[in-house]
């Protein structure tokens, strides 16, 4: 509590004596006057009280704002997912879609359709140097259809050192093929080195294992392949539908 000091003045009433000593009388005591003069000293503590408590609230606000700031200056960004990520996940969903789409393809959707446009032909096959796999096949042939997709990945692992030529029976130019190979079931498969000369044959529906063996051997250009005469589940060459190819390039 701020201190008063109360200062109290006396004045005393003045007798006229005209020049004339006169005794003091005893008599009514004089009156007083007492003026009392109240004076406010001001208190230093009060703007030191009021800047203290000014000082308190600017710091608090200002922890309360650090934290807002903070959050807002590390994230830049709402929590809620914005264009930039749902671009991301959209281009993920993208990249997902066509590895399932290329995974099933190469599995399941593989044609011997697609074996004959990648294959090289004949000709040029026993003429660049290389070993060469001929495959014997027919669009009607379900086993020729069944391992269409392991001939190709077969295919797309040895292209750069093995041809691979695809001869349709079906087709009366390559009668000659077909006695010279003796194909009676297919799909028949001829591995020649890199001469031409035939090392040994594979027929019908026989496990992977044994076209890719034989394909490595070709492509390391050993002497003989592990499987030179096997023979499986086939379709018989006879119930082929010949007919005449009018492209004379065509090697299908």
């Amino acid at each position: 509590m701020a201190a008063r000091l109360v200062v109290f003045s006396l004045s005393l009433p003045s007798t006229p004596n005209h020049g004339i000593n006169q005794p003091f009388l005893l008599g009514p005591p004089p009156r007083f006057r007492a003026a009392l003069r109240c004076q406010s000293i001001p208190d230093s503590s009060q703007p030191q009280e009021k800047l203290s408590v000014d000082n308190e609230v600017s710091a608090a606000s200002k922890v309360a704002a650090e934290p807002s700031q903070a959050s807002s200056s590390s994230s830049g960004f709402p929590e809620s997912p914005n264009r930039d990520i749902n671009r991301r996940v959209a281009a993920a969903s993208v990249v997902a879609a066509l590895a399932l789409f290329l995974s099933t393809r190469l599995d399941f959707g593989i044609s011997l359709k697609d074996l004959t446009a990648s294959a090289l032909p004949y000709e040029e096959a026993l003429s660049n140097g290389k070993p060469t796999v001929v495959e014997f096949y027919a669009d009607w042939c379900e086993v020729c259809r069944e391992l269409a997709p392991d001939v190709y990945k077969i295919e797309q692992q040895y292209k750069d050192k093995v041809n691979f030529v695809m001869l349709n029976v079906d087709n009366t130019k390559w009668e000659q093929e077909l006695d010279e190979f003796g194909v009676e079931g297919i799909p028949h498969f001829a591995f020649l080195d890199r001469q031409g000369n035939e090392e040994g044959n594979v027929v019908g529906r026989l496990p992977r294992q044994y076209l890719v063996e034989n394909v490595n051997a070709l492509a390391a250009g050993k002497q003989s392949i592990p499987h030179a005469r096997a023979v499986g589940q086939y379709s018989s060459a006879e119930a082929r539908k010949v007919h005449q190819v009018t492209d004379p390039l065509s090697h299908g």
